[in-house]
Protein backbone atom coordinates (compact mmCIF):
# COMPACT_ATOMS: atom_id res chain seq x y z
CA UNK A 1 0.00 0.00 0.00
CA UNK A 2 1.22 3.28 -1.18
CA UNK A 3 1.71 5.93 1.84
CA UNK A 4 -0.84 8.01 2.62
CA UNK A 5 -3.09 5.75 1.18
CA UNK A 6 -5.63 5.26 4.15
CA UNK A 7 -7.82 2.06 3.77
CA UNK A 8 -11.40 1.74 4.41
CA UNK A 9 -12.54 -1.20 6.91
CA UNK A 10 -16.18 -2.70 6.68
CA UNK A 11 -15.70 -1.67 10.27
CA UNK A 12 -16.49 2.07 9.48
CA UNK A 13 -18.91 1.32 6.74
CA UNK A 14 -21.32 -0.74 8.22
CA UNK A 15 -22.62 1.97 10.85
CA UNK A 16 -23.42 4.48 8.50
CA UNK A 17 -25.01 1.80 6.04
CA UNK A 18 -27.18 0.67 8.95
CA UNK A 19 -28.00 4.07 9.81
CA UNK A 20 -29.13 4.55 6.65
CA UNK A 21 -31.50 1.73 6.66
CA UNK A 22 -32.84 2.59 9.82
CA UNK A 23 -33.61 6.14 8.67
CA UNK A 24 -35.11 4.71 5.49
CA UNK A 25 -37.48 2.31 6.95
CA UNK A 26 -38.76 4.75 9.35
CA UNK A 27 -39.07 7.02 7.08
CA UNK A 28 -41.43 5.25 5.18
CA UNK A 29 -42.81 3.62 8.62
CA UNK A 30 -43.98 7.38 9.16
CA UNK A 31 -45.55 7.85 5.59
CA UNK A 32 -46.86 4.69 6.09
CA UNK A 33 -48.70 6.13 9.41
CA UNK A 34 -50.07 9.15 7.71
CA UNK A 35 -51.22 7.63 4.82
CA UNK A 36 -53.46 5.39 7.63
CA UNK A 37 -54.32 8.24 9.76
CA UNK A 38 -55.02 11.05 6.99
CA UNK A 39 -58.61 9.52 6.28
CA UNK A 40 -59.72 9.47 9.16
CA UNK A 41 -58.52 12.68 10.57
CA UNK A 42 -60.93 13.55 7.28
CA UNK A 43 -63.75 11.63 7.66
CA UNK A 44 -63.95 12.92 11.43
CA UNK A 45 -63.15 17.00 10.49
CA UNK A 46 -64.86 17.14 7.12
CA UNK A 47 -68.45 16.92 8.47
CA UNK A 48 -68.51 20.01 10.63
CA UNK A 49 -66.45 21.92 7.60
CA UNK A 50 -69.16 21.24 5.30
CA UNK A 51 -71.85 22.33 7.59
CA UNK A 52 -69.78 25.41 8.35
CA UNK A 53 -69.54 26.25 4.58
CA UNK A 54 -73.42 25.29 4.03
CA UNK A 55 -74.49 27.41 6.49
CA UNK A 56 -72.45 30.43 5.32
CA UNK A 57 -73.91 30.13 1.90
CA UNK A 58 -77.47 31.51 1.80
CA UNK A 59 -77.92 32.36 -1.89
CA UNK A 60 -76.98 32.00 -5.01
CA UNK A 61 -77.24 33.84 -8.84
CA UNK A 62 -77.62 32.11 -12.26
CA UNK A 63 -77.16 34.65 -14.63
CA UNK A 64 -78.68 33.10 -18.15
CA UNK A 65 -80.69 31.12 -16.21
CA UNK A 66 -83.85 32.88 -17.85
CA UNK A 67 -83.94 31.87 -21.31
CA UNK A 68 -84.44 27.74 -19.74
CA UNK A 69 -87.58 27.08 -21.99
CA UNK A 70 -90.86 26.70 -20.18
CA UNK A 71 -91.76 23.21 -18.90
CA UNK A 72 -87.82 22.32 -18.37
CA UNK A 73 -85.71 21.68 -15.43
CA UNK A 74 -81.88 22.17 -14.94
CA UNK A 75 -79.25 20.95 -12.06
CA UNK A 76 -77.22 23.17 -9.75
CA UNK A 77 -75.60 23.05 -6.95
CA UNK A 78 -76.27 25.15 -3.89
CA UNK A 79 -74.02 24.93 -0.71
CA UNK A 80 -72.03 21.93 -2.44
CA UNK A 81 -75.18 19.99 -2.85
CA UNK A 82 -77.22 19.41 -5.77
CA UNK A 83 -80.16 21.45 -6.60
CA UNK A 84 -82.92 21.47 -9.28
CA UNK A 85 -84.83 24.37 -10.73
CA UNK A 86 -88.15 24.09 -12.27
CA UNK A 87 -89.75 26.38 -15.29
CA UNK A 88 -93.07 25.68 -15.29
CA UNK A 89 -95.54 26.26 -18.54
CA UNK A 90 -97.52 28.59 -16.59
CA UNK A 91 -94.42 30.67 -16.34
CA UNK A 92 -93.45 30.09 -12.15
CA UNK A 93 -90.04 28.97 -11.56
CA UNK A 94 -89.49 26.93 -8.05
CA UNK A 95 -86.40 25.40 -7.27
CA UNK A 96 -85.96 22.16 -4.47
CA UNK A 97 -82.91 20.44 -2.88
CA UNK A 98 -82.39 17.23 -5.38
CA UNK A 99 -81.09 15.30 -2.85
CA UNK A 100 -84.00 12.66 -2.55
CA UNK A 101 -84.96 12.68 1.57
CA UNK A 102 -85.42 8.69 1.84
CA UNK A 103 -81.41 7.77 1.61
CA UNK A 104 -80.04 10.90 -0.11
CA UNK A 105 -79.94 9.93 -3.57
CA UNK A 106 -80.23 12.77 -6.35
CA UNK A 107 -83.72 13.02 -7.60
CA UNK A 108 -84.54 13.92 -11.53
CA UNK A 109 -87.10 15.73 -13.15
CA UNK A 110 -89.37 13.55 -15.52
CA UNK A 111 -91.14 16.15 -17.68
CA UNK A 112 -93.17 13.48 -20.06
CA UNK A 113 -94.68 11.92 -16.34
CA UNK A 114 -94.88 15.44 -14.68
CA UNK A 115 -92.98 14.64 -11.52
CA UNK A 116 -89.62 14.42 -9.51
CA UNK A 117 -88.47 11.02 -8.78
CA UNK A 118 -85.68 9.31 -7.68
CA UNK A 119 -84.91 6.09 -9.39
CA UNK A 120 -82.81 4.81 -6.12
CA UNK A 121 -86.09 3.31 -4.51
CA UNK A 122 -88.87 4.76 -6.39
CA UNK A 123 -89.84 7.53 -4.30
CA UNK A 124 -91.89 10.22 -6.23
CA UNK A 125 -92.33 14.18 -5.76
CA UNK A 126 -94.84 16.95 -6.59
CA UNK A 127 -93.22 19.25 -9.06
CA UNK A 128 -94.72 21.96 -8.06
CA UNK A 129 -94.49 22.00 -4.16
CA UNK A 130 -91.56 19.46 -3.61
CA UNK A 131 -93.84 16.87 -1.73
CA UNK A 132 -93.41 13.35 -1.42
CA UNK A 133 -96.58 11.69 -2.93
CA UNK A 134 -95.32 8.15 -3.59
CA UNK A 135 -92.30 5.60 -2.29
CA UNK A 136 -90.35 5.19 0.80
CA UNK A 137 -89.30 9.18 0.98
CA UNK A 138 -90.58 10.37 4.33
CA UNK A 139 -90.46 14.25 3.92
CA UNK A 140 -91.02 16.50 0.93
CA UNK A 141 -87.36 17.88 -0.79
CA UNK A 142 -86.09 21.01 0.86
CA UNK A 143 -87.58 24.20 -1.15
CA UNK A 144 -85.58 27.42 -2.37
CA UNK A 145 -86.82 31.00 -2.92
CA UNK A 146 -86.46 31.95 -6.57
CA UNK A 147 -86.25 35.21 -8.12
CA UNK A 148 -86.19 36.24 -11.39
CA UNK A 149 -84.55 39.86 -12.23
CA UNK A 150 -82.82 41.12 -15.19
CA UNK A 151 -81.33 38.03 -16.85
CA UNK A 152 -80.60 36.20 -13.40
CA UNK A 153 -82.21 33.93 -11.16
CA UNK A 154 -81.15 34.12 -7.61
CA UNK A 155 -81.67 31.12 -5.42
CA UNK A 156 -81.85 31.35 -1.52
CA UNK A 157 -83.10 29.60 1.23
CA UNK A 158 -86.54 29.57 2.71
Amino acid sequence: MASGQKTISSENISPTRRRFIQSGIGIAGLIYIGAAVYPVYRYLVDPAEKAEAEAAIKEIELPGLDTLPRGSAMMFRFAGKPGLIIHHEDGEWVAFSAVCTHLACTVQFQKDQKRIHCACHGGTYDMKTGKNIAGPPPRPLTKYNVEVLDGKVKISRT
